[in-house]
Formats: C-alpha cells, structure tokens, sequence
C-alpha cells in the first residue's frame, strides 16, 4: 500500500468522523443530511486526489492524413500536400516542410522531376489537380531489410499517392536515409483508374488505357498471366465498385516477419498486396482466386479486406498487436469534410490476410451493394462535450467534426497506444488540426479510444469513491451523418446506479476495468484521469464499447452545491449587445446540471417571453422593455434583467456607399468613414492608399492592411452587398467583404475559396455554409461580385450573372453589434489588389438591380 493511498484512507476516515460529529449536532445551522455528507466525502477525497502529470501545454498542426513514425526520441507526422510536423512529447507540434514548392521541395527535390513517372499517370496539373500538384496520403514506414543502391540495407520509406480524380491515381514509393529526406524516387506500384480503350478525363491529356500502367511489363515478366476483363465495366470504364482507388497506403509487418501493404479509398474497397522487404516491390499474386472465406483475391489488385461497392471506407491502417494477439484494421467511414460525417472503424484478425471482423462478427468486405454504417466497431465520429452556461472555461465545449484517416503507434516500451488522425471541429468549418488519443484494450481484446486528447496521463489504479458524481455522456451511435453528438447530463451513483438522461449500472473492476450497462446493452472499457480543456484540470473519465460497436464516453464534471450552480448560471447569463436590436433573441432556457432558465417580459408589443421582437415602423423611435430571466434549481432562485432597445426598420435602398475616392468616407452620411487596418480585423497601423479604379479612384490593398468598416454596416437578416474588385493574386481564403459578430459566426466573400479554389460566399456558425460560384474570377481584371440574403435565401452574382442560389443561410448579423472590414479578418492573408464602389443595402436586391449595378457607367 502505497503513501498516496494510506494518506486517502485517513482522510476519509477523518471526513466520516467529522460528518458523524456533524450529524449528531442540534443546531441547524451545522446539522447536515447523510447524503450531504457522502458527497461532501467524495468532493473532499477528489480535491485531495493528486495526479502525477503536469498541466499539459500543447501547440497544434495542420497535418491530414498523417501517418506516424519515431525516430529516436523524436516523433514525426507525415500527411497529404507534403505536409509534415515534428512532436518529442505527442503533445507540441512543429510544422517543418514547405508544401509543394518546386523545386526546392524540402522532402522530393525537385518535386516535378523525381516523381515524374508516377506523374505521367496523376497528380500534376491534370484534371483535378489541374494548375498544381495532388500528393496525397503518404505512409512513412522504416525498412531495415531494405537494400540500397550501395548494398547497405535499411531506409525510410514514403509510399505517397498521386491522384487526379476519384479512381485514377498511382501508388509509388521513394526512400531516404534521414528521415527528413530527401526522398529518392523508387517505382510506382499500383495504377487504378484505367479503361479498356483510349479514354481521358475532363482537363487532362492522359491516356486512360490501361496500357498506360505498369501492368504490360508485369505481363511481360510474368508477373501476371494476361490484363483481366473484370477490370472493365460493358462500356469499357473502370470498374470501380470492385476494385480499388489506388491511394492511402500503409505498411505493416506480421508476426512472421513479412512485409504487407493495404490502400484503398471508397470505390472497390480496400486491399491487400505483400510487399519484397528487400525492395518495397510489390509481389503481385499473378492469378485470380477466392479466399477461403470467399472475398476476392485479383491478380494485380491483392485481397479485398474490406469494404466495396463504391460505399466509404478509406483510409486503411493494419497493425499487428503482439500483446493482444490480434491484426487491428482501422478504416474511416464517411466523407472528409466537415459536412461528411468521417468517423473511425474497427475489425480484427488473427490473420493479416484477413478475414477482418468487427465485435459482432460482421466481416469488413460489405457482403453487397448495402449501406455499410452497421459494419465496424464506431470508435469515434462527430461529437460535443457541450459546456453549458454557469460550467467553468468558455466556449462551447470540447469536440470534434469528421474525424479520421488515422495511424498508430505502440510504445514497446510502456505498452501505451496512441490513436494518431486530423479532425475538424465545431463551427470552425474546415480548419483541420492533428488529434493524439490513447487506446486501452478492454477485457474482451478490444482497443477503447480515450474521451479526450493525449496530456501526458497513464493508466492507472481508480478507487469507486471517485468515480461517483455527475459526468457529461456521449453514445457515439453507428450512423455516418454529419449530427454531433452532443454530451447529457447522467450521475453514476453510490450504489452503482445511473441516473440523469440515461438510466443504467456501473461497476469498477480490477483496477480501472469499466462495465456500463444501458438499457440492457453492456459497454466494456476503462476508466482513466483525463485532462479536460474546458475546466482546465484533469478529470475522471471513461470509454467502453458494447458488442454492438457503439463507443460510450463519460467525463466527470465538478461537484458544486446547488446554490453555487445558480450563481454560476447567473454570472454567466448573456444575451450579448442589447441596445440595438434587430432580430429575434435566442433566449437559452437551460444551465449547467439541469438548472433552468424562465424568461418574462415587460412589453410583449416589444419581445416576446421566447425572444421574438416586433421592430418599429420605419421612420419611428426605437422601443424598449425589460427582459427578465428567472434562473432555477431546486429551492434556489435568482433572477437577472436585460434592458432590450429594438431598433425600427429601414426603408429598403442604399444604406452605405464607399466610392473611394481619395477617402474612405461614406457618401450617404449614414455611417462613419472606414479606417485603415493592420493584417488581421483586430490589428492597426496599416496603411490603405488610392489610385486609378472601376469608377474615378479606387482603394488599394497593399497585402499587408485592410480598411475597418462601421458596426452596424447589416443588423438584419435581409441585405445585398456590391462591389468591384480587381485583386493582384488570388491567396486561398482571403476576403474581399467581411462580416462577423465574433470568430465563429461570420460571412465573408472570397475570391478563392475552400472548395475547388472557387469565388463563394463563405459563412461560419454552427450552420456552416458554402455558396459556390463554381468559377475563379481572373486576377489582374475588374470583376462585379455581389450578393443577396433573404431571410435565409442567398443569391451569388459574379459581372451580374446569378452563379449560385441556395436556402437556410444562417442568419450572421442579429444586432447592430457586428465587425465589418475590407480586405482582412480574424486569420487569413490579406487581399492585395485594388476595391472600389463598395454598396451595402437594406434588403435584397433583385437581379436586374444587380444587373444594372454592373452597368453602371
């Protein structure tokens, strides 16, 4: 029995003492009840609990795709676009390589050349990579079998994908001897996307038949028989709900020593080859069979060890668990994006070669064209520890969106496991950092992903005292959707009883094995002491799965009395800037540990008790009431006001004019000038200047400042922005126009854009939103862009030509409270270029206005 758990026991024999002593006492002022006292026990035996790891400082990288490697004491990562980081702790990221600049590439050299033959096939300015490169994917694996030029043997492997649409892509491999590189081309293994004859793609000049491939010189060295005529659909196109899109490979070796490869992305399903450990050659089985199991073994392509059918699964990562005795094969469900609903699954295998099953038994290999979200352990998709009002930190809570395209890495040293993938994240759109999570294997062979991100913790001895308490739970469910799922509020109970939003039992066995049983279902995991970034201190956890594949999360939060949580709630309680209002109120109605939140008004002519306003006719005064909040749990109540101003409407026309010339003044007297902004919204000393422009003079944006607009420039939901721009390059996610009431609920216009580089309007909220125009507007050249917003309706003009329509836009500008600016915002590069004959207007124009706007002489 170690010091730490003797000191515990004292203590709490001690609080029992003092709880008894209490208890016997007649004054009511000292008397407390006997539940009160057990948790009082409790939060005293949590407090006294210490943790042995420092608060964790972390510095965060953009790395998809990554794949992970140790070198020494230093961690590497190595992603799609060539992008790259480095980690001595899995914590603290630094990027170091340059994307695809060329030559000079700081892994390939000259990145054009040395991968060329791959090239021939996919990946440089061709179709969808047209006008640059498409590198994706890339396992970094070292080979100490590895034979070099010289005879030495051992190196670094890159086994990188090139890919120019969504079935033609190339699998080739280049090796170095320091792990920074540079890497030297080797061969390109694996063609996918040929056709029986001559055929191209839109934007390209590739010759699709597949005696553009390797295939021919496999034939003639006698490596395959002959080409297959499986590959070919009737009309001689790829058959790719059979076979493979080749990208996304990874490296493994089994138990005896031999060297595999699995790739594969949606399409035909994921696939397995058998790699030369001397050579990284692929060796091809040559002719077509059945497994034993009956999936399909091709010639060329390998075995089929999951997926098909043209359904998700991509992705794929095989690593050989010595200490559990099983093959793991990670693959992401789902689309990318923040709207695709990426999530991690799970299969095993005493095999490499597979069959890969889940905990139900279901193979990985889709039985048919079949929905495939009932296949796979869900490790973990999109999901929200909500922080409500009155809970400690800020924002919104912890969670992620689309989560995915993982690697692993096992410490042989610790047994630690370290689930290593991208994710986005709530109303961030599609800003995407690198996730470190620990696994631990559950009692039935099964790896359980922790709740929250690695901070340096182990798993230890729990005792039953602190798991009791109040904990914020996620079910991740088995669907693919884009919902997030976001945590309720359970209670695991003295008496090994769950209360709250989900009823159950729990019980802690061994030393921190968990059995959770909801609704008859039995989840099996672990409980752990995780960092929680909200409360800023490490926190009881747990994770567990059932046999069903459903990951179940739990994160203790803080016990607190009731009357402090009403405090809490009341302190925090906002409704934001309620002076100018111009939109219904969203008036929260919930608190942190169920605490309850009433509303009442003074003047339902004004708001109503749910927040909707009536706004003053046009030309009227503005009108005001009194908002009254009653704030309820248990016997404690209080209650907090909000003087509320709603603003009168406007009559619909030009509500701001800046025509830049010479200034950067307002001609309609409605608004202050704008003023001269540094490189970002928030930053000052920039300089704006004027020169030659669409009409008269123009402003010019030196790439280094924007121009501050007035607050207020939109505070409705009904609005049409116009301007001219004429920028001196196009930078990925620079706006022209911006709007935002704060960093995650904003409206900007770009040039080039998320998706496909396009001109869009781009809108951030818990709503994320993309109006596409489909097209790039030309640097060097005036072009017209406009839009409209109706009441959730949005229109896209580019040189007076509606280029997009839509619905459900999110309604951004609530109050008069909102930042505007030109040419800058929160984070991305700085327009450089010229602006000129900026228009705001109340309401939605029509097209011919629009139309009109641009012929304006």
């Amino acid at each position: 029995m170690n010091i730490k758990t003797i000191n515990t026991i004292f203590l709490m024999i001690a609080l029992i003492f003092t709880a008894v002593t209490l208890a016997a006492c007649t004054d009511d002022e000292t008397a407390m009840s006997d539940e009160n006292i057990a948790d009082k026990v409790i939060q005293e035996v949590n407090e006294e609990k210490e943790v042995p790891w420092p608060d964790p400082v972390f510095n965060n990288a953009s790395v998809h795709d990554p794949s992970i490697i140790k070198v020494e004491d230093t961690f590497y990562i190595f992603g799609s676009h060539i992008a790259a980081a480095t980690s001595t702790d899995l914590k603290s990221w630094d990027t170091f390589t340059n994307g695809y600049t060329t030559p000079g590439n700081s892994l390939y050299g000259d990145l054009s050349e040395n991968l060329a033959e791959s090239f021939k096939w996919a990946g440089e300015d061709d179709a969808d990579s047209k006008g640059g490169f498409a590198v994706w994917a890339p396992e970094i694996f070292y080979n100490e079998h590895y034979v070099n030029e010289d005879g030495s043997t051992g190196a670094y492997m890159m086994y990188y994908s090139a890919s120019s649409t969504y079935i033609r892509s190339a699998i080739g491999f280049a090796v170095a001897q320091d792990i920074e590189g540079p890497y030297t081309y080797v061969d390109t293994l694996v063609y996918s996307g040929f056709t029986e004859e001559e055929a191209y793609d839109v934007d390209s000049d590739v010759n699709k038949k597949w005696t553009n491939t390797n295939i021919p010189q496999l034939i003639e060295e006698g490596k395959l028989a002959e080409h297959s005529s499986a590959w070919f659909n009737g009309d001689g196109s790829y058959n790719n709900m059979q076979f493979p899109n080749a990208i996304d490979a990874n490296l493994f070796f089994d138990e005896d020593g031999r060297l595999w490869m699995t790739y594969g992305s949606w399409s035909g399903g994921i696939f397995l080859l058998e790699l030369d450990k001397a050579t990284g050659q692929a060796i091809y089985p040559g002719e077509d069979r059945k497994t034993e199991d009956g999936r399909l073994v091709d010639r060329y392509f390998g075995t089929k060890i999951s997926g098909g059918y043209g359904r998700s699964g991509e992705g794929p990562y095989v690593v050989y668990d010595e200490a559990a005795g099983y093959y793991y094969l990670y693959v992401t469900y789902g689309w990318l994006g923040a709207d695709g609903g990426y999530n991690m699954r799970l299969f095993r295998s005493t095999d490499p070669e597979g069959p890969y099953l889940d905990a139900k038994g279901k193979n990985a290999v889709l039985p048919g064209n079949t929905e495939n979200s009932p296949y796979g352990i869900k490790l973990m998709g999109n999901f929200l520890f909500e922080r409500q009002i009155g809970e400690p930190g800020s924002g919104i809570g912890v969670g992620y969106v689309s989560p995915g395209h993982n690697s692993v890495y096992t410490d042989t040293e610790t047994s630690q496991r370290f689930l290593v993938f991208h994710t986005r994240f709530p109303e961030t759109g599609e800003m995407h950092q690198v996730r470190v999570h620990q696994m631990f294997i559950n009692k039935d062979g099964w790896p359980v992903v922790a709740p929250y991100r690695y901070a340096g913790e182990t798993l230890e001895e729990v005792h039953s005292e602190e798991i009791i308490g109040n904990y914020k739970f996620i079910i991740h469910g088995k669907d693919n959707s884009d919902t997030i799922k976001r945590s309720v509020s359970i209670r695991l109970n003295e008496d090994n009883s769950i209360s709250g939003n989900i009823s159950g039992t729990w019980e802690l066995s061994g030393e921190n094995e968990a059995e959770i049983v909801i609704n008859g279902i039995t989840y099996d995991g672990v409980f752990v002491r995780q960092w929680d970034p909200i409360a800023r201190s490490f926190v009881m956890a747990f994770t567990a799965i059932s046999e069903e594949g459903v990951t179940i999360w739990g994160s203790k939060v803080p016990e607190r009395t009731v009357e402090e949580v009403v405090s809490a709630v009341y302190e925090e309680l906002s409704l934001g800037n309620t002076n100018q209002v111009t939109a219904n109120l969203n008036l929260p109605t919930e608190g942190v540990q169920e605490t309850a939140i009433s509303w009442e008004t003074s003047d339902s002519d004004v708001i109503s008790n749910d927040g909707k306003i009536s706004r003053p006719a046009v030309g009227s005064d503005s009108e005001t009431a009194t908002l009254t909040a009653t704030i309820t749990n248990g016997e404690f109540t209080e209650t907090k006001n909000f003087e509320i101003t709603v603003l009168p409407l406007r009559k619909v026309g030009l509500a701001a004019h800046y025509n830049f010339n010479n200034n950067l003044e307002d001609s309609t007297g409605n608004f202050d000038a704008g003023v001269p902004s540094g490189d970002r919204i928030n930053n000052s000393d920039g300089s704006i200047t004027f020169a030659e422009g669409k009409f008269g003079e123009a402003a010019v944006f030196d790439g280094l400042s924007g121009i501050l607009l007035p607050e207020g420039l939109i505070s409705n939901d009904s609005y049409s922005v116009s301007l001219w721009v004429k920028p001196d390059q196009l930078t990925p996610f620079t706006t022209t126009f911006f709007g935002g009431m704060d960093e995650n609920n904003w409206v900007s216009l770009v040039p080039s854009g998320p998706v496909d580089n396009s001109t869009m309007v781009w809108s951030g909220s818990e709503r994320w939103y993309d109006a596409v125009t489909g097209i790039t507007i030309n640097p060097n050249e005036w072009t017209h862009l406009a839009f409209t917003v109706d009441k959730g309706s949005i229109y896209v003009y580019v040189n007076g030509e509606e280029m997009f329509s839509g619905t459900d836009f999110p309604h951004i500008f609530k109050n008069a409270g909102a930042s505007f600016a030109l040419g800058v915002n929160w984070w991305d590069a700085p327009y450089r270029g010229l602006m000129d004959d900026l228009r705001i207007y109340e309401g939605a124009l029509l097209p011919t206005q629009i139309e009109e706007l641009v012929n304006i002489n």
